[in-house]
């Protein structure tokens, strides 16, 4: 047992969207080597950093969420001066944010840079707070997590950042669950019940709803 491993602030997001057979979740698949739940399909999220202190007025456990979700799958949940998500279908302006998902995930950019440079504002209202977890004694680290669930942005394209994750896609909550079951996917358990929440759930509104 390593009770005395430290606990650390940590958020992650389920970024849901209305699909053709319902409801859809990002999931991303950890890489095999990582030292915390290697190889099992996640939702965006990670610790909080030091960075994510510095926007005034905005809960650090907001800005890691939706940093997170920028490093790892390419989510940005940012506002532009239309009061709408960026929008990432033009190839100039996708490439450049790609350079800044970069620097942001090595360090070199933190989120408050990048709003004052793209002039944006974090969409902190799109996310809905969904839980609260922290890892039990006995693991090699140890979160306290807060959970939140956002719609994903309609004019981005979703995708890991085939380094901390390899693999990542769009599933129907209640397959997911059944891969789970076969041992296709491997889930952890605040995945697992998240899973099973959203599961019996029809629209994104209606999750939205449910956690409000």
């Amino acid at each position: 047992m390593k009770a005395d491993v430290p606990v650390r602030d940590a958020a992650t997001v389920m970024l849901v969207r209305d699909g053709r057979d319902g409801v859809e979740v990002f999931l991303m698949r950890r890489h095999l080597g990582a030292a915390f739940t290697p190889g099992a399909h996640v939702f965006p999220g990670g610790a909080v950093d030091a960075a994510d202190h510095e926007l005034d007025g905005v809960d650090p456990f907001v800005v890691a969420a939706i940093r997170e979700c920028f490093e790892e799958a390419g989510a940005l949940l940012a506002y532009d001066a239309t009061d709408s998500f960026v929008d990432l279908r033009d190839p100039v302006t996708a490439a450049r944010f790609e350079t800044h998902r970069r620097a942001i995930h090595a360090g070199t950019l933190t989120m408050a840079e990048l709003c004052a440079w793209e002039r944006l504002r974090l969409a902190t209202d799109a996310l809905v707070p969904f839980g609260r977890r922290v890892t039990p004694p006995g693991a090699p680290r140890r979160y306290d997590t807060c959970f939140f669930v956002a719609r994903a942005p309609a004019h981005q394209a979703l995708v890991h950042d085939d380094a901390e994750l390899i693999e990542s896609g769009w599933f129907l909550p209640a397959d997911a669950l059944a891969r789970f079951e076969t041992g296709e996917l491997d889930l952890i358990r605040p995945t697992q019940e998240s899973l099973e929440h959203l599961a019996g759930l029809q629209s994104v509104d209606e999750i939205l709803a449910s956690v409000v």
